[in-house]
């Protein structure tokens, strides 16, 4: 008698793909698994919101593939029979229900990689591996272009994105309205009499699956009101929440993408980072009806607000991948500046008396988020100047924020935000002293600290922090041409100035717990 061809599929928890081919037909000898496991929610401190949303979007997934008529199997956290882990859960079902073939899709983090492709090296069934039909471009995509190079520039792939999948492109091959980046139009503060938008929340109660990572005594941090659970967890909104940002954000988004105020999280920023990463949006989907919205109401929407949001989609979100597909694992443990220093404790609670840093922390805590000029320019930019390993910095970034998974979280932890890759993602370190923070925003109005001066009392830390940083790294950085120009100035500073600025950050570095 013939054996019974039956199937088990893994879905992760990032890959929540309803568009995917593998669901265009239901086949009863194919079984479907999702799983809530330690390893996941303990391989970092993840934000109690990160790993509630998580666990809502799959459970979300899986109940959407059950009404399909699709066979679901689901592991909860505090499951008897849940084994903690991919290979062993997967391993226990395919001796359990004797399926004779194990399928997954190719997972984005490095980690997992290694994980199912040792698990099925084991295995005595066949196996197969598929694409997430997720990305633009496959993942060594970026390393086949800069094949021979020595520089990875994202303009240039992202020029090559554009004409490839002919995105804002007119007569075969040129950029529309003449220029590829409009960058040059999105650097404005926000005006003090200037409200933005209320941000689109949504009220989801998902207060049993707190009750489940609680009762799980799984280590998180942050805060959480899991009644009215604001981020989407299903497709549906997601949709909903893409549709209030095209109407009402996209507008005004580049023009303020880099600005910064208390009590204003979201601004006009799309907040589509957590639904796309969990691939419940494509970015073809958020990039074609960002241009639609465009083209319907281009009276509405200036060309610049469109083409900055689509070079963070099609350009940077794809290029970062393709570096994390082409340098790790050896990535993660790239420390250019042999920074060793630990995290400020109040990098966990906010309470800080600089008043940027307090803002960008405790919003973080609170909503599990933070725009990338907060993650680059505050969080990031501090932790930079204060001498901080990337290790805790990258443990930080990946775990608080609900959007953050390695792929993405580490090249622009450890790239952009901390040069520790030593220029293969970033040009340059990306320091600055309180002259840029209170540019871009008003952090610096009622600050127990002055931006003005760089010495002695209330002294604003990043001003001696910023001059510390260029001072000690010199023999790394003199001679790169976009920051030979701050050489210059510090050369021509008086020998007393110049002591004064190390001594004072020599104070802040060694109180840098009582800032």
């Amino acid at each position: 008698m013939a054996k019974t061809e039956k199937t088990l599929r893994l879905i992760l928890g990032d890959q929540l793909n309803i568009k995917h081919s593998w669901y265009k037909t239901v086949d009863e000898s194919v079984t479907y698994v999702l799983m809530e496991i330690r390893s996941e929610t303990d391989y970092t401190q993840h934000h109690i919101q990160k790993v509630i949303g998580f666990f809502a979007a799959m459970q979300n997934f899986a109940n959407e593939l059950k009404q399909l008529n699709h066979q679901v199997i689901y592991f909860h956290l505090n499951d008897e029979s849940n084994l903690q882990e991919f290979d062993k859960n997967c391993e226990a079902l395919i001796l359990k229900n004797k399926f004779t073939h194990f399928e997954y899709q190719l997972p984005d983090e490095y980690r997992l990689d290694e994980h199912l492709n040792s698990f099925t090296n084991k295995l005595n069934i066949a196996n197969n591996v598929y694409d997430t039909e997720h990305f633009y471009s496959p993942r060594h995509e970026l390393q086949d272009l800069f094949a021979g190079k020595k520089m990875y520039l994202m303009e240039t792939f992202y020029r090559y994105m554009r004409k490839k999948h002919s995105v804002l492109i007119e007569d075969g091959d040129k950029p529309l309205n003449g220029k590829w980046n409009f960058d040059e139009d999105n650097r404005q503060k926000l005006p003090k009499t200037h409200k933005p938008i209320v941000p689109l929340l949504f009220a989801n109660d998902v207060s049993e699956i707190e009750k489940e990572i609680r009762k799980a005594e799984v280590k998180t941090i942050g805060n959480v009101d899991s009644k009215n659970f604001v981020w989407p967890i299903n497709r549906a909104q997601s949709l909903q929440l893409l549709d209030f940002f095209v109407e009402n954000c996209l507008p005004l988004f580049g023009t303020f993408q880099d600005a910064m105020a208390p009590n204003e999280w979201s601004i006009y920023h799309s907040r589509l980072s957590f639904s796309m990463n969990t691939k419940m949006l494509s970015p073809k989907e958020v990039v074609d009806k960002a241009i639609d919205a465009y083209f319907k109401n281009p009276d509405q929407i200036e060309f610049h607000q469109l083409e900055g949001f689509v070079r963070q989609i099609i350009g940077w979100r794809e290029y970062i991948r393709g570096i994390y597909w082409m340098k790790m694992p050896e990535y993660a443990s790239l420390n250019y500046f042999e920074h060793s220093e630990k995290l400020p404790q109040w990098f966990w609670t906010g309470k800080t008396k600089m008043n940027c840093l307090k803002n960008a922390i405790q919003q973080s805590l609170n909503y599990a988020y933070a725009h990338h000029i907060q993650r680059l320019m505050i969080t990031g930019n501090f932790a930079l100047l204060a001498g901080v390993h990337p290790d805790e910095v990258d443990a930080w970034y990946l775990g608080i924020y609900i959007d953050a998974i390695e792929w993405v979280e580490i090249t622009n932890t450890r790239g952009m935000s901390q040069f520790a890759d030593g220029g293969i993602v970033g040009t340059k370190p990306y320091v600055s002293s309180a002259t840029y923070i209170n540019k871009m925003s008003s952090y610096c109005t009622g600050c127990y600290y002055d931006k003005a001066k760089k010495t002695g009392d209330k002294a604003c830390p990043f001003n001696s922090l910023y001059w510390n940083f260029y001072d000690k790294h010199e023999a790394k950085l003199a001679k790169n041409p976009r920051i030979g120009m701050m050489y210059n100035v510090w050369k021509k500073m008086q020998p007393e100035s110049k002591t004064e600025l190390l001594e004072q950050a020599e104070y802040y570095l060694n109180h840098i717990n009582e800032l």
